[in-house]
């Protein structure tokens, strides 16, 4: 049975935007239910994953599936595609980031939707640290969701990885991000995925693009770039023909602050806890709405930063790092004079 998608928003104008992927062709057009769908519909939903990932691990420049095997939480199995994904992370992790693969005919079978594609983020380091620093990441996913239904989803999982190259491997158990792949971001949305560098500013949904310029700036991210498309999926709605740009990668923010991040070298910043405002040419009263769209998310965006995968001294790391931000733009109703240089 095909179901309806429910997209939270803050917003009015946001609100009119996720609904026009509804409208389209003057119809509404349910989607049916996705592989990620139910592979999340549980939060920490518990999967397996069995491969040969000492294989996968030293071909990890490499582009190759190499064959696994996915058991979901409610015990379903799946023969699945694997291969590593991503750049900096690929490079540096014990076990890169990984897209898997599923089947069509196997989900046809199921009565869900041939989108087939996955992403998994896995923690970079084999201990408590690592499992930390993908749950922050996962927060700040979590965060713009909750700003915006036009965002990639993101669900924390606990997996179990299994290397069948070692014949006696025990099980490795971590907390992981399960991702929505950009496929299926644009058919949920009824937008088209577009890569057009040094897009002009009016061709960008204005309000979005400044809720996610401020948003970027609160949780001390500079490894982003709208010109470049650098961690942004691009989204053209065929309604307004506006772009609709959707970030992703966090591990670099100051509000993860992984030990191996570094801010943008043209920020002139010397870690990442500094903030540093990548205006991006848009105008100072864009920004100021996004600001009050921050402000009055403040209590849900704070609620995210208390996790039971989290230490209490995390907990408060992250909500002292909000606190800096809020403090800031809350000492008069307006950008303050520090980002207003940068912005104009």
């Amino acid at each position: 049975m095909k179901n309806h998608y429910n997209l939270s928003v803050t917003h009015l104008s946001i609100l009119l935007l996720c609904l026009l992927p509804l409208l389209a062709n003057g119809q509404h057009k349910p989607l049916p239910r996705t592989i990620y769908e139910r592979l999340t519909q549980e939060e920490t939903g518990k999967m397996t994953l069995e491969m040969d990932f000492t294989t996968l691990s030293i071909n990890r420049k490499t582009d190759n599936y190499y064959p696994a095997t996915l058991t979901a939480s409610d015990g379903k199995v799946y023969r699945v595609e694997v291969k590593s994904r991503g750049k900096f992370r690929r490079r540096i992790a014990e076990i890169p980031p990984l897209k898997i693969k599923f089947k069509k005919k196997t989900l046809v079978a199921e009565g869900l939707d041939t989108l087939n594609e996955v992403k998994l983020v896995l923690p970079c380091y084999n201990n408590e640290q690592g499992d930390e620093l993908i749950v922050k990441e996962y927060i700040a996913y979590r965060m713009f969701e909750k700003l915006t239904g036009v965002s990639i989803r993101a669900r924390l999982v606990r997996l179990s990885m299994r290397d069948s190259h070692v014949e006696s491997s025990s099980k490795r158990n971590v907390l992981a991000i399960l991702l929505e792949d950009e496929e299926e971001l644009a058919a949920r949305l009824n937008g088209v995925l577009v890569e057009p560098f040094g897009t002009p500013v009016d061709s960008f949904m204005t309000n979005h693009a400044a809720l996610l310029i401020m948003f970027e700036y609160m949780i001390g991210n500079t490894d982003w770039d709208l010109a470049l498309h650098r961690n942004v999926r691009l989204l053209k709605s065929p309604q307004t023909n506006k772009i609709i740009p959707i970030p992703y990668d966090f591990d670099f923010s100051g509000l993860v602050s992984a030990p191996y991040a570094s801010p943008a070298s043209e920020s002139g910043l010397r870690t990442v806890q500094d903030r540093f405002l990548m205006s991006s040419g848009f105008k100072i009263e864009s920004l100021k709405r996004a600001a009050q769209q921050l402000r009055a998310a403040k209590k849900d965006l704070y609620d995210l930063c208390y996790s039971k995968y989290l230490s209490a001294e995390t907990e408060e790391k992250m909500v002292h790092y909000l606190n800096t931000f809020f403090d800031q733009i809350e000492q008069r109703d307006q950008i303050p004079p520090t980002l207003l240089m940068l912005a104009e």
